[in-house]
């Protein structure tokens, strides 16, 4: 043993009070081994980036016949296949007998009419007051008059509306179609958001077809309103976040550097200064977060959600790849482009939802910056369509805070989640013989916005789940469910004097899917367990999911608008307040 000098004491000293490596494990943990607490094993910092899709053995496609070769194929092809499937069985359901009931049913009253007039004019126009009516006569008529007329949501909607009308037509058919076909399409984005999230397509499959099964989204689907419209951008604006949040993580793992073991250690140098250069996944997130604020203002709410979560997001990965100050990092490097991204992005997006009423000169307000009040004021230099837009902004805003106008089916947020109220669309009561009445006692016939109840009370649970998963276990895929809810859900008790109503819920129910999911596929069970445990959980996982497709089924005349006898309506009016 050599001598101990001043210089050797001094390097001791220094190695001592030297700064720890990235990844290095705290100071505790190494004097606990010396009693025998065994290391931690070490992990490939690419995979805690970057998670894998779990292999599957191909066992399933082994049960229906398939030969080794056809299930490796059926197993690689699943992730889509899987979706399309799903996708197609709720397209199916959506647009049979898509133009039944053939009226105008509860606020489509606005939002066809307005989407026709913009078709006709670039503006929403007047209609008659025996519009309605006249919309489904035999021969049907458009009493439509180019005076414009005072609309309270931005055009992005009934533009979408104005498609379906276009290839097929002013009816009922024409004015649902586009609606359908985002509703459709919104379960095929679940069902990938779902596979990517929880990475497995099983589970991602199953958030979708809980997503076909709920009552609310399958009434919103086949209605011509404005909110599912709403939900599915801001679904597409979720998928867009995940893929890009994979991509960027995926570009600081390939950028990590690799020890002699073969595997990726955490970098300062990386965690801290590297630029994630172009993302355009997140401005296309950007862009149908602005789709979304320009069909209903309730978009807003999730822009700023979700551009606060991208920069979490950009926060931990840092962190995992070795930052030392990986807020500091983020802010610097990643919040600005994020901001661009999203904020920059949404706001041109929505201005450009009224190309329409800036290219012509009918709308509403569109001359108000020529009026005399308009020519008053600090801000006459700007272009006078952008001040009268902006009057006309301020006016729709005063509109929605003070609307308080009592309506029999308004509801508060707190009821939501139970159903304490669902809304009435379409009601009527034909006698027997009547539009395909056969009971003696009469029917009825009744388009109830009303979630599939098992679903959502067994959602009020998964709630609960992924709160605990978020807030104790630290899970990020819980975190960003809970984001999901929370935009679309808390904003509504900053107005417990509006006019509010259940329907509006649905632009979260997605987000209810993927928690119910997460919380099955808890109780079927985490990977490692026994086969006694997933059996036993599979089964009781099995049984909630048929008993919600058994209580969608259950209501399936009340969504639709069928004749059923009396006696069977009052069956299914659960609740007092259903009715």
């Amino acid at each position: 043993m050599g001598r101990v000098t001043s210089d050797t004491t001094a390097t001791d000293a220094a190695a001592q009070h030297a700064p720890e490596p990235p990844g290095a494990p705290p100071v505790w943990q190494r004097r606990l081994r010396r009693f025998g607490l065994p290391a931690r094993p070490q992990t490939d910092v690419r995979a805690r980036l970057v998670p894998a899709f779990p292999e599957s053995s191909g066992r399933l496609w082994a049960v229906f016949g398939a030969g080794p070769d056809a299930a490796a194929r059926l197993t690689r092809w699943s992730g889509w296949l899987g979706p399309l499937l799903v996708a197609l069985f709720a397209g199916v359901l959506r647009f049979w007998n898509l133009g039944s009931p053939r009226k105008v049913i509860f606020d489509e009253t606005y939002y066809p009419k307005d989407a026709w007039s913009l078709l006709q004019y670039g503006y929403e126009g007047t209609w008659a007051k025996n519009a309605n009516d006249a919309l489904v006569g035999h021969p049907p008529q458009l009493l439509l008059s180019p005076e414009h007329s005072y609309v309270v949501h931005p055009p992005m909607g009934k533009w979408l509306i104005a498609v379906g009308e276009g290839l097929f037509g002013m009816n009922p058919f024409g004015w649902r179609f586009m609606v359908a076909l985002l509703g459709t399409l919104s379960v095929l984005l679940v069902c990938r958001i779902g596979r990517r999230l929880m990475r497995s397509t099983a589970l991602g499959c199953l958030a979708g077809a809980l997503l076909a099964v709920d009552g609310l989204h399958f009434v919103m689907s086949r209605t011509a309103l404005l909110d599912l419209i709403v939900m599915f951008w801001v679904v597409a604006a979720f998928g867009c976040l995940l893929v890009d949040r994979d991509r960027t993580r995926a570009r600081l793992a390939a950028a990590l550097p690799v020890g002699p073991d073969g595997l990726a250690r955490p970098d300062e140098g990386v965690g801290d200064r590297m630029r994630l250069g172009w993302r355009p996944w997140r401005i296309a997130a950007g862009l149908s977060l602005g789709l979304a604020t320009a069909t209903k203002w309730n978009g807003l709410y999730y822009l700023a959600a979700f551009a606060l979560m991208a920069v979490l997001w950009d926060v931990a990965a840092r962190r995992t790849a070795g930052a030392r100050h990986p807020f500091r990092s983020a802010v610097r490097r990643d919040a600005l482009p994020a901001f661009g991204a999203t904020v920059v992005v949404a706001l041109a997006t929505y201005l450009a939802s009224w190309s329409g009423w800036i290219a012509t000169k009918g709308g509403y307000y569109r001359d108000w910056a020529t009026s005399p009040e308009g020519r008053t004021g600090a801000w006459t230099w700007l272009p006078d369509w952008l001040r009268s837009l902006w009057h006309y902004q301020t006016e729709v805003y005063s509109f929605h805070t003070g609307l308080t106008t009592p309506h029999a089916y308004q509801s508060n947020p707190w009821s939501w989640l139970v159903l304490g109220r669902p809304v009435s669309y379409f009601y009527e009561d034909p006698k027997v013989g009547q539009d395909g009445c056969t009971a003696a006692e009469g029917c009825a016939r009744e388009v109830l916005a009303l979630g599939t109840p098992l679903l959502w009370w067994a959602a009020c649970f998964a709630l609960l789940y992924v709160l605990y998963r978020w807030l104790f276990k630290r899970d990020w895929r819980a975190g960003a469910i809970v984001c999901g809810v929370a935009a679309g859900y808390l904003p509504w008790f900053l107005y417990q004097e509006r006019t509010i109503f259940l329907f509006y819920a649905v632009v979260f129910v997605p987000f209810l899917c993927l928690a119910l999911a997460m919380m099955l596929g808890a109780i079927v069970g985490p990977p490692g367990s026994t086969e006694r445990r997933r059996t036993v959980g599979a089964v009781g996982a099995g049984v909630l999911v048929l008993l919600i497709a058994w209580n969608f089924i259950y209501f399936y005349p009340l969504y639709t608008g069928m004749p059923i006898p009396k006696s069977a309506w009052h069956h299914r009016m659960w609740f007092d307040t259903w009715v």
